[in-house]
């Protein structure tokens, strides 16, 4: 297989970017196929599994966490969009913290998404081995992110293809969901709710929530394989995030009046018991909806970890042999490493309730992007700049407001990231290329 390496050739200006600026990968994908990326890695298992969780901190409040958690996904979405056009690049916040902030920041960023998201990856694996054979659950999920890194070495065209099937199948269960909800019969009556919500609840919740909308920048990470970057990713992006906030917020109000928070915050299996309040003969096709979802966002997470983990590798950050593209214009030894790794991991720990931690993670990670997004000048930003401002204020309180088992083992993750960084500088005084 024929690999090389080609450095960097974008000046950071939005004016020197042209329609299709260079690229070490193939831009194919066009604004429906960046779209779908972004549906595909937000319409998936995290609304199968983060809406009990939240209904446990929000109880009826759960609308309202919605609406503040796609607040924030909404700034942080644009904030992305816009650095992306100005860096249409792999690697997403990394590049945009390196380059606005600092190396630092940039690595913080890349690590917190890179460990966090690898965490995630074999928590979705799980989850979808679980729900189709709960007995062999780790070894059905390892085979299916052996298969999935497989789909993405054929090419991203290849991926976008397999995410397309894969959201049509989550959509139509969702819609089961949906009818077996009504079909029961919905009642709105927080008056019974002997649980008392504050507002740190309905943040933290909010926070939870955020799990089930992380996937929106999955089209940022693919920055040099999309068409015209600089029209395409800011159109996408808010796209796809409205879409995906118009579904949840049918199926959460429709699973919140059809069972009520208790049931919804006690289910190991939430939209299950949803269906099964009216239509439960369909239960099997919520089911089947929930794995197919899991595979959907693994999909997704796969390609950004190892889009990430290849800039991190041709900056320098990991070791450059992951910085290697193969002849299908595929970063393909990042994509074997990441599925692997995430292959192991599913073997060795379950990590189906790393929801927290990795909302934590993910919020850090964004935070850092509305941060570099302030430092755009006016001739580079496209929207007001009190939205990055809201962003990233919006990021740090709902972090905190997570369980505080999310918050200390999110603030562990941040912390050997900064002793990583910290000791690589310490190396590179010595030698030029720590991992030469």
């Amino acid at each position: 297989m024929l690999l090389w390496r080609v450095g960097f050739g974008v000046d950071g200006s939005l004016a020197a970017v042209s329609a299709d600026p260079p690229s070490r990968l193939t831009r194919r994908l066009g604004t429906t196929d960046a779209v779908v990326v972004g549906l595909g890695a937000m319409i998936g298992a995290g609304v199968f599994s983060a809406i009990g969780p939240a209904a446990g901190e929000a109880g009826w409040w759960l609308p309202l966490a919605l609406v503040v958690a796609a607040g924030v996904a909404t700034a942080n979405a644009l904030s992305s969009a816009q650095l992306a056009a100005v860096h249409p690049e792999s690697g997403g916040t990394y590049v945009y913290g390196r380059e606005r902030l600092g190396e630092g920041w940039g690595f913080l960023a890349g690590w917190a998404f890179v460990v966090g998201k690898t965490a995630s990856c074999a928590a979705m694996a799980t989850t979808f081995g679980a729900y189709l054979w709960p007995s062999g659950a780790r070894f059905l999920g390892a085979a299916a992110v052996v298969v999935l890194g497989g789909v993405n070495l054929l090419g991203v065209h290849r991926t976008v293809g397999a995410t397309k099937i894969l959201l049509v199948v989550v959509l139509g269960a969702l819609a089961v969901a949906v009818a077996g909800g009504v079909a029961g019969g919905l009642s709105w009556s927080p008056s019974g709710s002997a649980v008392e919500t504050n507002v740190r609840d309905v943040l933290g919740a909010a926070g939870l929530l955020f799990f089930a909308f992380a996937g929106y920048a999955r089209v940022a990470t693919l920055g040099e394989e999309v068409r015209d970057p600089a029209r395409t990713i800011p159109r996408a992006v808010p796209i796809a995030l409205a879409v995906t906030f118009a579904v949840y917020a049918v199926v959460l109000v429709t699973a919140l009046t059809a069972v009520g928070p208790v049931t919804l915050a006690s289910s190991d299996a939430p939209l299950v018991d949803v269906v099964r309040h009216g239509l439960p003969a369909l239960e099997p096709v919520v089911a089947a909806g929930a794995a197919v979802a899991s595979l959907g966002v693994l999909l997704s997470l796969l390609v950004g970890v190892s889009r990430t983990g290849f800039a991190m590798a041709d900056r320098g950050d990991l070791p450059r042999w992951f910085a290697a593209v193969s002849d299908r214009a595929v970063p393909a030894r990042a994509e074997v490493a990441v599925a692997a790794t995430v292959a192991v991991v599913v073997l060795v720990v379950d990590l189906r309730g790393a929801i927290g931690a990795s909302s934590f993670a993910v919020l850090a990670y964004y935070a850092i992007a509305n941060a570099s997004a302030l430092r755009l000048r006016p001739d580079e930003r496209r929207w007001p700049r009190w939205i990055p401002a809201a962003g990233l204020v919006g990021c740090v309180v709902v972090a905190v407001s997570l369980p505080l088992r999310s918050v200390l083992a999110g603030i562990a993750l941040l912390a050997v990231g900064a002793l990583v960084h910290f000791a690589r500088r310490r190396l590179t005084r010595r030698h030029p290329d720590p991992w030469a």
